[in-house]
């Protein structure tokens, strides 16, 4: 069988995180239209028995690093660069393609590259050709693959070409099983997903989140969590008046987990402030960013 390391890599917003969830067709990673959702390294696992386990990753966009949340995120893309077999690189149509070439050159990759060419449905046929031949000409693309949205089936034509790039070996995990992350993990990203979509401005590069209470009883599990900000105001924000705002997030992030763990749930969250957080490394690590 067939079975490697295949990593996404792009710049921020290109999509990676919906091709993650769209190849698994699980929902992981969390989604929003704003740049840096992603902080994580997140793994999943597609198996087909017998024939291949593909161990897709995606990893938060590159940036240049400002402060060490940065700096973690960015060594979760050098830890996806150094154990990739197969890497997938995510190009938005609409970008600026030599932009985006710089960054994949930056990366020094030394493994086999499949340029993915995303949202081809916003661009006319004309352009897409264009982009076909220019991504294709680059010296380490062994395949060009485009992807849209609106055509679910396409993600096959990738599945098949990464297949094809993979390495002969053994199964890394069971085939039952779907990523290595644990479960509370998700429950604190579906809880981080909802500041992202509520909020605007910086309120959400400044949130983390840390699941403390994850207990399961017999029909219902219950889980406390904190929201960690950097500042009061961002707390009052946060909270809302008379409660509005944490209560919308409560309610959002808990039909989500609901879904997520096909159980009810009794959520309950708090707002705390640790001001520059984002900066402090036992904090950080405090809060999973190890």
């Amino acid at each position: 069988m067939k079975s490697g390391f295949v990593n996404i890599f792009g710049k921020p917003n290109a999509g990676k995180s919906t091709l993650l969830n769209a190849l698994l067709g699980e929902k992981l990673a969390i989604v929003s239209s704003k740049v840096q959702t992603t902080r994580h390294r997140i793994k999943g696992f597609l198996n087909k028995k017998d024939e291949y386990q593909i161990i897709l990753s995606d990893t938060p966009g590159i940036i240049e690093p400002k402060y060490k949340l940065h700096q973690k995120m960015m060594g979760n893309v050098k830890s996806a660069l150094e154990d990739a077999d197969v890497a997938v690189l995510l190009v938005d149509i609409l970008d600026d393609w030599q932009a985006c070439v710089e960054l994949f050159n930056a990366l020094r990759l030394k493994v086999p590259c499949i340029v993915a060419i995303n949202k081809i449905d916003k661009a006319d046929p004309a352009k897409v050709k264009e982009a076909k031949a220019f991504f294709g000409s680059l010296p380490y693309c062994k395949k060009v693959v485009t992807l849209s949205a609106i055509n679910q089936t396409i993600f096959e034509k990738l599945i098949h070409a990464v297949v094809d790039l993979l390495p002969e070996g053994m199964a890394f995990y069971d085939e039952d099983e779907l990523t290595d992350l644990p479960t509370k993990f998700f429950v604190g990203e579906l809880i981080r997903e909802k500041i992202y979509q509520l909020f605007q401005d910086e309120i959400p590069y400044h949130t983390a989140v840390m699941v403390n209470t994850f207990k399961e009883k017999s029909t219902l599990i219950k889980i406390q969590a904190d929201i960690i900000v950097q500042r009061e105001t961002q707390k009052m924000i946060l909270i809302g008046e008379k409660g509005n705002m944490i209560k919308k997030i409560g309610t959002l992030a808990r039909e989500d987990i609901e879904k997520f763990l096909e159980q009810k749930v009794f959520l309950e969250l708090f707002v705390k402030v640790r001001p520059k957080w984002r900066e402090n490394d036992a904090q950080l690590k405090e809060y999973g960013y190890n």
